[in-house]
């Protein structure tokens, strides 16, 4: 029977325009959750998902945003998840609002000896012409058998 062991979400931003961060080409934790794995079974699953909505302002160039899952604290720790996402370039109409979801999993993780199980979330742009606004969340579940 399949076991919850721990349900954390990071909130780094709760509405649209509630943060004005540049994205740049370094990868920035948006978002981390350290789950409690006390006493779990075997093959531990972890489920995350998130939101990341970035404003490309007009006339901006074609980008590519990367969100990237590390199973640690550091943008140097191996990743369990990235996802590329591309943005055609903006017309001079006005400011384009995308907001970039992703769901991932981590399988088969093995117990850590702290109990304690973190994930850190990071994002980057190809180009500097786009702004974080939030919403911007990052949610995760560890489960086991």
């Amino acid at each position: 029977m399949t076991k919850l062991l721990d349900a954390r979400t990071s909130q780094n931003a709760s509405f649209q325009n509630s943060l004005s961060s540049p994205i740049s080409s370094t990868l920035t934790a948006f978002g981390q959750v350290g789950l409690n794995c006390f006493n779990p079974g075997t093959d531990i699953r972890v489920q995350m998902n998130g939101i990341v909505t970035v404003e490309f302002l007009a006339g901006s160039p074609s980008t590519t945003v990367l969100i990237t899952i590390v199973r640690g604290t550091l943008a140097t720790d191996p990743p369990v998840y990235t996802g590329i996402f591309a943005v055609n370039g903006v017309s001079q109409d006005g400011p384009l609002i995308v907001p970039f979801a992703f769901t991932a999993s981590d399988n088969n993780v093995p117990a850590p000896a702290s109990h304690l199980l973190v994930y850190t979330a990071f994002v980057s742009a190809s180009r500097v012409t786009a702004v974080r606004i939030g919403p911007e969340s990052f949610n995760a579940a560890a489960y086991s058998d």
